[in-house]
């Protein structure tokens, strides 16, 4: 699945849960989000590394992971970010040759 079609399907999952919670999504709306779920993605980190009480939980830590990914596409589609482009910018440019590397 592409960046931009599972974008599309979270952010159709995020009108549902609003309109159902009646929930304005607004940019600042998602930032904390965001946030929120990071924290969670947290807890389940130190509970897998024993640093934290209750019982490890790998399928938890991978929910969590979800959480964080599908938040950030939210905010970034609020933001007005082409995530897919900033990516490509900031992080894939280091797979391209650069000048004087060997071909």
């Amino acid at each position: 699945m592409k960046l931009e079609e599972l974008q599309a399907d979270v952010l159709r999952i995020s009108d549902i849960y609003a309109a159902e919670h009646a929930i304005d999504r607004d940019r600042d709306w998602a930032l904390l989000k965001l946030q929120e779920e990071l924290g969670e993605l947290t807890a389940e980190h130190l509970r897998l590394t024993g640093r934290a009480r209750g019982a490890p939980d790998a399928r938890a830590l991978g929910d969590e992971a979800a959480d964080v990914l599908g938040m950030l596409l939210i905010y970034c589609a609020r933001s007005g970010v082409d995530l897919e482009q900033a990516m490509r910018r900031k992080w894939l440019k280091w797979l391209e040759p650069r000048e004087g590397d060997a071909a």
